[in-house]
């Protein structure tokens, strides 16, 4: 075997020896891998929802068109890597084959079913066949290969969790985990896209942390949300607003906090230009956490220092340490939350 870069530098096609993410191109050559490669077998992608949302409406909802456009993204760029929002996804499957050097050094072993942790806009995919489209839930059904790196990561299935549950909570696990280390007992929390995936894995964390004393306020559009947010009664209020409309949701969120600025507020909409939106209801030393991959980070940026907040602004990194486990741990939590991801999300 090849011997390859810890990193997938060895798989850059365009420009060469740069690290697979921001490559235009990579290699998705699946007859040989390299000493160092784990070789998937995939049977689904969760495509991220910001690229999915943007890929769907691009296609009007075809199915037809978009599984069209995701090979056609798959086939030039050789990675799921949306080339309008930048992102990916991740996929399940079964390990089919582990490099030499891996020997030893992984606890993964052919045969066994992962979840990858790593975005699909680094990996290398190979789509041999689209077998079906669930448009709800951000699905593709394959056929095909992938690889995944030495220093990628990944979840096992556990025996106690579906496949599909496993799969649509690992696309989003580093929201939660986020939420865990970021909010503190007695805090007031905003959570845009609160009746998502993300936003209510998001919620449920944020209640729990903030205890007795703190306030967590959901911001959701979606009417089946709103009453899904409200029945589970993570949030203390839900407010039904456009998060695109900053002034507007300043003055609504601030009215249902006392007129108080919040210490933390949550992004995790799958829609553009709402970053004021997240910015203005946060105290100053307050955090911002952009876990959308629809955020424009120079708009964040500029934005903030338009209207003069001095707020920490946190890019939302899909990693953090223990994600998999807080986001597994928090579905045995809450049976509320286990029936909701096997009757909706998968």
């Amino acid at each position: 075997m090849k011997k390859g870069c810890k990193y997938g530098t060895h798989r850059s096609i365009e420009p060469k020896n740069i690290l697979p993410q921001p490559a235009l191109k990579i290699s998705n050559d699946m007859s040989e891998i390299y000493d160092n490669e784990i070789l998937i077998d995939v049977s689904a992608l969760n495509v991220d929802s910001a690229s999915f949302t943007q890929i769907r409406n691009e296609a009007g909802g075809d199915k037809g068109k978009i599984a069209a456009r995701i090979k056609q993204i798959v086939g030039e760029a050789g990675k799921m890597k949306n080339p309008v929002t930048g992102s990916g996804g991740v996929l399940i499957g079964t390990i089919e084959k582990i490099g030499d050097a891996l020997n030893g050094k992984t606890d993964l072993k052919v045969g066994d079913k992962i979840v990858t942790l790593v975005s699909l806009s680094l990996t290398p995919l190979r789509i041999d066949a689209i077998h079906s489209i669930d448009i709800d839930i951000d699905r593709v059904n394959v056929s095909g290969k992938a690889i995944l790196f030495e220093s990628g990561i990944y979840a096992k299935i556990p025996s106690d969790l579906s496949e599909n549950v496993s799969m649509a909570a690992m696309d989003v696990c580093g929201a939660p985990a986020q939420v865990a280390k970021l909010v503190r007992p007695g805090q007031s929390v905003l959570i845009f896209g609160a009746g998502g995936k993300s936003g209510i894995l998001c919620c449920y964390e944020a209640r729990k942390r903030v205890g007795p004393t703190g306030r967590v306020i959901g911001i959701e559009k979606n009417p089946a949300n709103i009453e899904r947010l409200k029945k589970l009664g993570f949030c203390h209020e839900v407010l039904d607003i456009n998060a695109k409309e900053p002034v507007a949701v300043l003055n609504a969120a601030l009215a249902v906090n006392g007129g108080k600025e919040y210490d933390v507020s949550i992004n995790c909409l799958n829609i553009p230009d709402c970053e004021m939106s997240c910015i203005l209801p946060v105290r100053d030393d307050g955090t911002v956490y952009f876990f959308s991959m629809a955020t424009s980070f120079t708009q964040a940026a500029l934005g903030a220092e338009g209207v003069g907040k001095d707020v920490v602004m946190i890019i939302g990194n899909g990693y953090t340490r223990g994600h998999a486990e807080i986001t597994f741990g928090i579905l045995r939590e809450s049976p509320e939350l286990m029936k909701l991801f096997e009757e909706v999300y998968c």
